[in-house]
């Protein structure tokens, strides 16, 4: 009987009581058959203001254990003087009220290119007001337009969603950024903290053009999605020193640096 109840009581510890028993009623009635409340209202002791997470099959659950309840982003705590982050494959605004509530002089630019997740960020991210800014959109290795992919990778749900060129040759739906022109939008300053969850595009961003931006970054958080993705995101990063963290899916680079070059 306690080990069932031992992830409830973790849930409680996370979340509160009322939460934890919203929660509760809802898995009761999936369980019965009924068909519950579309969304979810919760305010974890990580962020300063109440989250949405959609319900019925949503990958929003999901999203909201990895960063709230397992705590994922917690090696990043630590970080100083974080003035900017760009939030890039925001998707709800999760990671992006995380990093705004632990970094209270910071300012958030999230970047997502489905529409249907934009919209819940934007309710999550505007109790924060002028801190958070939302951008519906993708980041490329240019400046072009694209297609949003769904239903073709990972559990094919939202937090799942892939942009790829058009096909056909038609333009594309999504608008995409270069990084540099998303740096010049954010303030054209040094980016604190780069977080990157982008579905295999990373190959299209760390491609060799990154070296032209990477030296405006001080810190790398990314998700890398397969052993190409990987080798294409340390090579792109060969002539920088940093620290090297894993936690969880996500690789974190930390006081990234150009190489001291040795004189003879």
């Amino acid at each position: 009987m306690w080990h069932r109840l031992q992830p409830w009581n973790k849930l409680r510890r996370e979340v509160g009581l009322r939460s934890t028993l919203r929660w509760f009623l809802v898995r009761i009635g999936k369980r019965l058959g009924t068909r519950g409340p579309a969304k979810w209202r919760i305010r974890p002791p990580q962020a300063r203001y109440a989250l949405i997470a959609r319900l019925r099959g949503s990958s929003d659950v999901s999203a909201f254990r990895q960063i709230f309840v397992r705590d994922h982003y917690a090696g990043l705590r630590d970080l100083k003087n974080v003035s900017l982050v760009l939030d890039l494959g925001a998707n709800v605004g999760f990671s992006s009220a995380y990093f705004l509530s632990c970094f209270p002089e910071s300012r958030v630019v999230a970047v997502e290119p489905d529409e249907r997740n934009v919209a819940v960020c934007r309710a999550n991210l505007k109790p924060f007001g002028k801190r958070a800014t939302v951008l519906h959109g993708a980041v490329w290795s240019d400046g072009t337009r694209l297609c949003l992919s769904t239903g073709t990778f990972g559990d094919e749900r939202e937090w799942a969603m892939q942009v790829v060129p058009p096909a056909d040759g038609s333009a594309g739906d999504v608008q995409a950024w270069d990084m540099g022109s998303l740096i010049a939008m954010a303030g054209g300053g040094e980016v604190d903290l780069l977080k990157i969850d982008i579905e295999r595009a990373e190959l299209a961003v760390f491609d060799h053009r990154a070296k032209a931006w990477l030296p405006r970054i001080r810190n790398i958080c990314i998700e890398l999605h397969g052993r190409d993705c990987e080798e294409a995101f340390f090579r792109a990063l060969s002539d920088f020193d940093y620290e090297l963290q894993r936690s969880g899916e996500l690789t974190i680079c930390r006081n990234l640096r150009a190489k001291t070059r040795k004189t003879e």
